[in-house]
């Protein structure tokens, strides 16, 4: 329940109250009939995956959510597909049109743009670890060739299994082979730092938790990965080194994790077996990896606890669903861009962020969308494109033939040793293992602070050239004014609760509206509304 009371904010250096009652909209999202959240619908699955959901909530005795607005499904969609919020006149367009399949239409729109690449790019080189200083090393040349492959695989929508043979198996110069990074971009370059990433990245596994015969045989794969420097600066080779053997004239005897023993003989790469096994149609770990590592990044929550720690053997309540996921991914031929339409056409992933039950393991059953905090490229991208004023980065390590455009997105950084201030405050990846827990979007009591107090924050929305466009083109009318706030930061048309207390907020001097809508746009970016996917 809302409470009545004053709160006090510091704004633009002076102590201002304000009214909970008037704003309290700013501060916490209104549950109400009529919710700009929601939106009707008669609760049928579009898909199969809504078909597998609804029958573990209906044995749980669970409702699902209603469906989410048009409004609040289109700043998702624009989020967990580009990193992006929408602009206004795209939210005016997405709310106007009639079409009953105007959702699937902006879907296909936006994974056919550039930010899309971008922001995808940016999720793999967390993954593969792309950084080029300490302890990744990979360099600058090696960063800008391996981001390059990677962004091109998402471009061009590779094959899935394809894009993972090529960093198994390419053999040669990290300037100019790009996969050949990945075996660099390990803390460690013995067989069995090469393994324990190989498992983590494309099957789920963490195999210090195997016993240690499954270890040593997984580890064998990746004992002829041989590293050789050149004449250039930092430039490294990788190839295969044969005399590496066990077995007769040569050969190299090792057995696959599914027990099976491969015989390699004295002038083959094992990582050509291992690869062929890996990403064969019918190896369990390997799909329900890629499956289980796009759920999470595009609904905001794992099939499992753990988004790439995967017991085959036991995924519990969401076996069935990964499954059929799996299914389709192979069906597709390990089309991931297939795949994540796939998801985000699924009532699961369009339904609201307001629960329909009182029990606690709703999110856990995909009851309703969970709310998640926005990555922190994405926060700083959004600052930037409402308040014009580009993100300051900085590197440990001085990178002098480094250079950022200004129009230079957070989300297209390529280097991980690059970051600033406000990135490492809102959790952005060190990428130093290849983990996904290494993101960390919890809130945090500096980061609350910064954007109460923080100068900066307050400094850019005070002299932003986009509040001044606002209050011009409202032409003194100020539902005009407040509509242009309200879209253009939280996506969506203010109720007419809201239209009341911003009206009475504003004022009628219209000489004071410059400040007051700096205050209102203060409080709005500090909502969880505007900070949160939901």
């Amino acid at each position: 329940m809302l409470q009545h009371k004053l709160s006090q904010f510091r704004i633009l250096g002076e102590f201002k109250f304000i009214s909970l009652l008037a704003l309290h909209v700013f501060l916490c999202l209104e549950v109400l009939a009529g919710s700009p959240y929601t939106k009707w619908d008669n609760g049928a699955a579009i898909n199969r995956i809504d078909e597998i959901v609804l029958e573990n909530l209906a044995r749980e005795g669970l409702k699902q959510a209603t469906l989410s607005s048009d409004a609040i499904f289109l700043r998702r969609i624009y989020i967990d597909l580009t990193g992006m919020i929408p602009q206004a006149s795209e939210v005016w367009e997405f709310i106007n049109d009639e079409r009953v399949d105007k959702r699937e239409r902006v879907i296909d729109e936006l994974m056919s743009r550039d930010s899309f690449n971008d922001y995808w790019a940016m999720r793999w080189c967390d993954v593969l670890r792309v950084k080029a200083e300490f302890p990744i090393n990979l360099w600058p040349n090696g960063v800008q060739a391996y981001y390059r492959w990677i962004h091109d695989s998402i471009k061009n929508n590779k094959r899935y299994d394809q894009f993972v043979r090529e960093l198994l198996t390419t053999s040669g110069s990290n300037f100019r082979d790009p996969p050949v990074n990945f075996y660099l971009a390990m803390q460690g370059k013995d067989a069995s730092s090469i393994a324990r990433s190989v498992g983590l990245t494309f099957m789920g596994i963490h195999l210090e938790k195997w016993d240690e015969a499954q270890r040593v045989e997984f580890e064998k794969f990746f004992s002829r990965v041989y590293f050789k420097g050149t004449a250039e600066w930092k430039e490294t080779v990788v190839i295969n080194d044969p005399s590496v053997t066990e077995g007769k004239q040569g050969q190299l005897i090792a057995v696959l994790p599914n027990g099976e023993k491969v015989i390699i003989e004295g002038g083959e790469d094992p990582r050509s077996a291992f690869a062929d096994w890996l990403i064969s149609n019918e190896n369990d770990w390997f799909a329900r990896a890629i499956v289980n590592r796009v759920w999470t990044w595009v609904y905001g929550k794992g099939l499992t606890p753990i988004a790439d720690d995967i017991n085959i053997h036991d995924l519990g309540q969401h076996d069935k669903l990964m499954d059929y996921l799996v299914e389709e991914l192979v069906k597709s031929d390990w089309d991931i861009k297939h795949l994540i339409k796939h998801i985000c056409l699924s009532r699961t992933y369009q339904q609201s962020s307001i629960p329909q039950s009182d029990d606690s393991g709703g999110e856990d059953m995909f009851a309703f969308y969970p709310v998640n905090r926005l990555d922190a490229e994405v926060i700083s991208d959004v600052f930037v494109y409402l308040f014009g004023k580009p993100e300051s980065y900085m590197s440990m390590v001085p990178e002098p033939f480094t250079w950022i455009p200004e129009e230079h997105r957070s989300v297209e950084l390529q280097d991980g040793s690059i970051s600033s201030q406000f990135l490492e405050m809102f959790g952005r990846p060190s990428r130093d293992t290849g983990s996904m827990d290494e993101r960390n979007n919890q809130p945090t009591r500096a980061q609350k602070l910064h954007l109460l107090n923080s100068s900066s924050v307050q400094g850019r929305i005070a002299k932003s050239p986009r509040i001044k466009a606002w209050i011009k083109a409202s032409k003194g009318k100020p539902n005009r004014l407040i509509n242009a706030i309200y879209v253009s930061i939280l996506s969506r048309r203010p109720t007419p609760t809201e239209i009341v207390r911003v009206q009475l907020y504003l004022g009628d001097n219209k000489k004071k509206w410059s400040q007051n809508v700096v205050d209102i746009v203060w409080a709005l970016v500090n909502t969880k509304e505007f900070l949160y996917r939901h």
